[in-house]
């Protein structure tokens, strides 16, 4: 005879692995899989989404992008800088993707050609480029760095690190909560009665999104999905009297009154996400499918989930959004391009490229098509940058990385911040092209929060370490 204890066990095995493991990581994060509208295109809604609705969605680059392969140095000195410390690496200029930037220090760039979508937004203005953007305690001259005169952040170049401290902009204290979650709580009462959290993460548990007051909500497409997709507990929960009188029985166990502590908070968060799920699916399957067409590809699913959920922000009480993105597969020490030899635009890195390109130029046309460019600000993230000189077969951990902002409120075409020197060993470099960074994570992040709604007054409870940095508003939002 199964035991309750047992009969538990099996009741969550056969809860969603989204949720499961979203709410064993972490009590504070809950989860529910969202079916993603089907059929023919109708128009959406005109009203769908409020006038005065905001959403932030962050990119994370998960790996630490080559940057430097991204946005080029193209003048006749600085590329001739750049091919002799990529070698392998380096990129022919025939094939590269010129810009013109509003403003310049005199230097000419140009971007990797698998962007394509991305170099079409920075020419008309909805795209901006931040210059060598990174993990600081305080500002750090190449003099301060060499004699340890100021404090670094700790275990630079190593991944987990540096991603938790991107995610947080606190590098100097140990990990309470992310710079995402500090503003998501700050701006909750935008929200009137919100049926779901405003943090919404298509990847899973993330430290960006790490609050106090308000809880992140990890949504994922459902495999398969159509418009009458299922909740988290089983794909299939109604399509048997079987299936459905099991669902039911769980929903009724989690909701039970349960006298330890542990399980009383899983049973409250699973059923908080099957009710959660069960909404979502509700008004996604209610909403109208889009016109613009996505990539099948892991950075487009998410980025057109993001899509669907803005579209039913108005039905979730929502006028403040938070969306986290996740790609992985940056880390590229080995065959970062094709072939043994110089002048590959093809690899790995290419590839990578392409995909945010052709998905982040889709959920522009999107937020265009729903009439909210302008409301909706999209902004990638990485670990770290990577050094400029090439390993043989790819590049190794670096420091300063460039990032990229979309959306009709960007005050685009245009570089913000100093691109560093392309000399080894120069007055920007650690060693290998470790560019110390000139852009702190914080600027950057209270440039986007300042746009988002957060006051002058707040901006030090979103990111503590702000007083410290000359610009907390870099000028790129408008």
């Amino acid at each position: 005879m199964n035991t309750r204890r047992r009969f538990i066990g099996q009741c969550c095995a056969a809860v969603g692995y989204t949720g499961m493991a979203s709410t064993l990581s972490s009590l504070r994060a809950t989860a529910a899989a969202a079916s993603i509208p089907s059929g023919p295109v109708t128009p959406p809604r005109g009203a769908a989404v409020a006038s005065d609705y905001k959403a932030l969605v962050c990119i994370f680059l998960n790996g630490g992008n080559d940057s430097s392969n991204l946005l080029i140095p193209y003048d006749t000195s600085g590329y001739s800088s750049y091919t002799k410390a990529r070698t392998i690496l380096a990129l022919p200029k025939t094939n590269l993707l010129p810009i013109a930037p509003r403003t310049s220090d005199g230097r000419t760039f140009a971007l990797h050609p698998s962007v394509g979508e991305l170099n079409s937004l920075f020419a008309s203005g909805k795209l901006a480029l931040l210059a060598n953007v990174g993990t600081l305690v305080y500002p750090t001259s190449k003099s301060q760095f060499s004699a340890n005169s100021v404090p670094l952040p700790p275990q630079l170049f190593s991944h987990n690190d540096q991603q938790v401290q991107w995610q947080s902009s606190v590098p100097d204290q140990p990990f309470k909560t992310g710079w995402g979650g500090r503003t998501a709580d700050l701006l909750n009462s935008f929200n009137p009665n919100p049926q779901v959290s405003m943090s919404m993460s298509l990847d899973g548990f993330n430290s960006f999104q790490v609050g106090n007051t308000v809880t992140q909500l990890a949504v994922q497409r459902s495999s398969g999905a159509t418009s009458k997709g299922g909740p988290i507990a089983w794909a299939a929960a109604g399509s048997t009297a079987t299936a459905t009188q099991r669902f039911q029985a769980q929903k009724d166990l989690f909701a039970a009154q349960q006298n330890n502590l542990f399980a009383a908070a899983f049973g409250a968060l699973t059923a908080d996400a099957i009710g959660d799920s069960e909404l979502l699916t509700s008004a996604l399957t209610a909403s109208p499918t889009f016109a613009t067409t996505f990539p099948e590809t892991t950075l487009a699913n998410q980025l057109k989930t993001i899509a669907y959920l803005i579209s039913i922000s108005s039905t979730l009480n929502l006028k403040r959004q938070v969306f986290f993105a996740r790609l992985g597969g940056w880390d590229t020490h080995a065959d970062q391009v094709d072939g043994t030899g110089t002048g590959s635009v093809t690899g790995a890195h290419a590839d990578l490229l392409a995909q945010v390109s052709q998905a982040m130029r889709s959920f522009y046309t999107t937020t265009v098509e729903l009439g909210i460019a302008n409301q909706v600000t999209t902004f990638t993230a990485s670990d770290f940058g990577r050094t400029f000189t090439s390993n043989g077969d790819g590049s190794d951990h670096g420091w300063g990385g460039h990032q990229m902002v979309m959306g009709g409120a960007v005050k685009g075409g245009d570089i913000y911040g100093k691109m560093p020197s392309p000399q080894v060993d120069g007055p920007d470099d650690t060693g290998r092209g470790r560019w110390i960074p000139t852009t702190s994570v914080d600027e950057y992040g209270a440039t986007l929060a300042r746009w988002f709604g957060v006051s002058d007054t707040n901006l030090s409870i979103a990111f503590p370490n702000i007083g410290r940095f000359a610009k907390p508003n870099l000028g790129f939002m408008g």
